[in-house]
């Protein structure tokens, strides 16, 4: 009897050691499958880190900027990245939506008209320490000041300069000698009469020759750079709008709404979905764009075009005056899973290699580190292109307007309404004091 009771306890124990052991494997399979969940989110196959980046560009951009990743994934083979493009007219609100459900790419560029709301998140990395470090590629000092923007506040640097593009005008000598413009605004800069009044008479014998003489645009960049061709501001050194007291702001408004009235230009936002500024001048539609060289990979590859570019026209007697230089920043998600290598990448892609890697060979912007401006200088189309190089040598990248999140974009809707006929010089120049006051004293309070 007793016997068969120690048997049937030990038949008993070595069968709950058995579920404990199996309940143990099966403990640990879960938590195996789950590390390996985490690692294939975050990884690709071989235990490489994978990044994810996004950005906006178009077709011949984005070609540019896979050049880059591949150049760092050859030097740093344990690592892989994959771009993600995202359109231009969409990516502001999609980033910002991403980043505040905690699942954007690890990095992604950001425009320089809405980084401070980008900052305003605490979103985002600061990348001062690390850019001070032995494992970065780049170092701040290596940029040119002016180029930081809203990006560098006191001592922390929440984005880095990826590149910058200087405003010019591209000009399409086709369109021009259709329309019997025998002396060209190269011709007109080298004697000193490319100004306004010139801009304004070779644009309407273009009109008059049944083309489209500019292509004008509302965004920030493009009326700063037209406000400071004639030597105005509108706003003073500590961010106050002095519109109203700025003869020469006032002065530039008048100027555009005659061009607008006089059919000279033709704004951007009435022209047909898909046909944009460019595609208009790669079809010799347009004599005049403006832009920096984004441009300028599309324009090359037409072999039916002939373009140059020609500084802005001034209404001031010098030769040049300062344009806008449009800077996108990168910037690193702070819920990235791997801020460390995405940092360390982001230093690889704003640095010298990845810059060269970008932008040699017609790419999309001008160097914005020391050194390799020979990418630019060495190109062979258009023929001019060291303006570039003078144009980011005095340009400016606007800092008060854009430091002031969504300011930017209540200007260009109202510069909208002036370049559709719907408002006048007095009204715009109202409208931009009265929302640039309210919400610059909204933003100090």
């Amino acid at each position: 009897m007793i016997i068969h009771l120690w048997e049937g306890l030990l038949m008993k124990m070595q069968w709950i050691s058995l579920k404990v052991w199996v309940s143990l494997v099966a403990v640990l399979l879960v938590v195996s499958a789950c590390g390996s969940d985490n690692n294939d989110s975050s990884s690709s196959s071989g235990g490489k880190t994978k990044l994810t980046m996004s950005a906006w560009g178009n077709p011949e951009e984005i070609k540019g900027y896979q050049r880059a990743l591949d150049a760092y994934e050859e030097e740093n083979p344990d690592v892989t990245i994959e771009l993600i493009p995202i359109p231009s007219d969409n990516y502001e609100q999609k980033v910002l939506t991403q980043l505040s459900g905690g699942d954007s790419t690890d990095v992604f560029y950001v425009g320089s008209e809405w980084i401070s709301k980008l900052i305003e998140t605490g979103k985002v990395e600061d990348l001062s320490d690390f850019l001070e470090g032995s494992d970065s590629y780049v170092h701040p000092d290596e940029f040119a000041d002016g180029l930081w923007g809203a990006s560098r506040t006191d001592d922390e640097i929440f984005g880095v300069p990826v590149d910058n593009n200087p405003y010019l005008m591209y000009y399409n000598k086709n369109v021009l000698e259709d329309a019997g413009i025998e002396k060209g605004p190269q011709e007109h800069y080298e004697e000193g009469t490319w100004n306004w009044d010139t801009f304004a008479e070779m644009t309407a014998d273009i009109v008059a020759a049944g083309k489209k003489g500019y292509i004008v645009e509302s965004g920030g960049d493009h009326t700063f750079s037209w406000i400071w061709s004639n030597g105005g501001e509108l706003y003073d050194d500590d961010g106050n709008i002095i519109i109203k007291e700025n003869e020469q702001a006032q002065e530039t408004f008048e100027y555009l709404e005659s061009l607008v009235e006089g059919e000279n230009v033709t704004y951007a936002g009435t022209l047909p979905e898909g046909q944009g500024a460019e595609a208009m001048f790669m079809s010799n539609q347009v004599g005049f764009v403006s832009a920096g060289r984004w441009f300028t990979p599309m324009f090359s590859e037409n072999e039916s075009l002939d373009f140059d570019y020609i500084p802005w026209p001034t209404n001031t007697g010098e030769e040049m005056e300062p344009a806008a230089i449009a800077t996108a920043y990168m910037s690193v998600a702070s819920d990235s899973e791997h801020v460390e290598e995405a940092m360390k990448f982001m230093s690889y892609y704003t640095g010298v290699d990845g810059q060269e890697a970008r932008l040699r060979d017609n790419g999309n912007a001008v160097p914005s580190v020391d050194g390799i401006d020979d990418i630019i200088t060495e190109d062979s189309i258009p023929e001019h292109a060291e303006y570039l190089i003078d144009a980011r040598e005095i340009g400016i990248v606007e800092e008060h307007q854009k430091a002031i999140p969504g300011l930017d974009k209540e200007i260009v809707d109202i510069m909208d309404l002036l370049y559709l006929g719907k408002e006048n010089v007095e009204t715009t120049i109202d409208a931009i004091h009265d929302k640039a006051s309210e919400m610059i004293e909204e933003y100090q309070d």
